[in-house]
């Protein structure tokens, strides 16, 4: 065991940070996460981002428990709105198991239900 602990430190120094940093939580305490490196920005103002939610409690469904969701989101911070282009919703993420995925042709924007993940990211990409 005390053989492992320092291999365990050197592949923990050698491997790349998660893409996937916590921006903030929903007002029901679910974690959102942002894919720094996926955020855009267009030249008419309008930023893309990669976006997650981890739901806490899981959303209960007929096909069985939604756990996390991932979209690619698109925010106009000039008017405070959002968009979804693609949304992914898992049923167990580490294995690929998805309840359902939706690619929108024409995406249209609308204000971000307060405390909802679509506002605690909006808020987090247009503050910068």
């Amino acid at each position: 065991m005390l053989r492992t602990a320092p291999m365990l430190l050197l592949i923990a120094a050698v491997l790349p940070p998660s893409k996937w940093q916590e921006i903030g939580k929903t007002s029901t305490g679910n974690s959102v996460y942002l894919d720094a490196k996926s955020v855009r920005k267009a030249p008419d103002g309008i930023v893309t981002a990669r976006v997650r939610v981890t739901y806490a409690p899981p959303l209960v469904t007929p096909k069985g428990k939604v756990t996390s969701a991932r979209v690619v989101a698109m925010f106009d911070c000039v008017r405070k709105q959002v968009a979804t282009r693609e949304s992914v919703l898992y049923l167990d993420e580490a294995k690929g198991i998805e309840y359902s995925r939706r690619t929108i042709a024409k995406p249209g924007f609308s204000p971000a239900l307060t405390s909802t993940f679509a506002d605690v990211a909006l808020r987090h990409v247009c503050a910068k």
